[in-house]
């Protein structure tokens, strides 16, 4: 789990293009505060912090506007297509003990058996979590696993406090077993054969 950050950040008075390309030049990211039926708060936040920040998944941060504190999850990153510049940023207002939904990235730790190709089927899950609490990620151990091996979302061993959205039969990871060399070269045999059989 990630650890609060906090991030002094101002309110934006100028809004348009024109005005949100002022703000990226002073190297700032402009942003929007939801939540919690509030009006939105359009922020200009430090654009070096910011880059940094968000490089955790699911990133909860305090932001300091005009002496006041705002807890908010990271939503969404608009980043520029070309350049590395994040365009904008749309944040969500949070409260401490508040549980939230967010999507933890799938990752494998370990080595499965000998010729078995281990494919990470479903590349996030949805889980709800203590808004201070929201995991990095997601590790799943292939470990030794059998080729037929298939690991589910109920199958996961979630943190303390966190709970399942995904649907439980969701495929996650699945162990296959590796083709050889001898039967790929095989089956890419056939494969000519059957060309030069169409062909003539």
């Amino acid at each position: 789990m990630a650890e609060n950050t906090t991030i002094a950040a101002e309110k934006r008075t100028e809004f348009g293009k024109g005005a949100a390309r002022r703000v990226r030049r002073e190297h700032k990211i402009p942003a929007v505060l939801y939540g919690h039926g509030s009006d939105p708060i359009h922020l200009n936040l430090p654009g070096h912090e910011m880059m940094l920040a968000v490089k955790v998944p699911n990133a909860v941060l305090t932001f300091v506007v005009d002496g006041e504190e705002h807890l908010a999850l990271v939503k969404e990153v608009q980043r520029d297509v070309i350049k590395p510049i994040i365009k904008h940023i749309d944040l969500v207002a949070v409260r401490r003990g508040e549980k939230v939904v967010v999507d933890l990235v799938v990752s494998t730790v370990g080595d499965a058996a000998p010729e078995t190709v281990v494919n990470v089927e479903t590349q996030t899950v949805h889980v709800q979590a203590e808004a201070t609490h929201i995991p990095t990620g997601l590790e799943v151990s292939v470990e030794g696993l059998a080729p037929g091996t298939q690991i589910h979302a109920r199958d996961l061993v979630l943190p303390t406090g966190v709970e399942l959205v995904t649907e439980p039969d969701t495929l996650v990871v699945n162990v296959s077993q590796a083709i050889s060399a001898e039967a790929l070269e095989a089956e890419l045999g056939e494969a000519a054969e059957s060309d030069e059989d169409a062909e003539a």
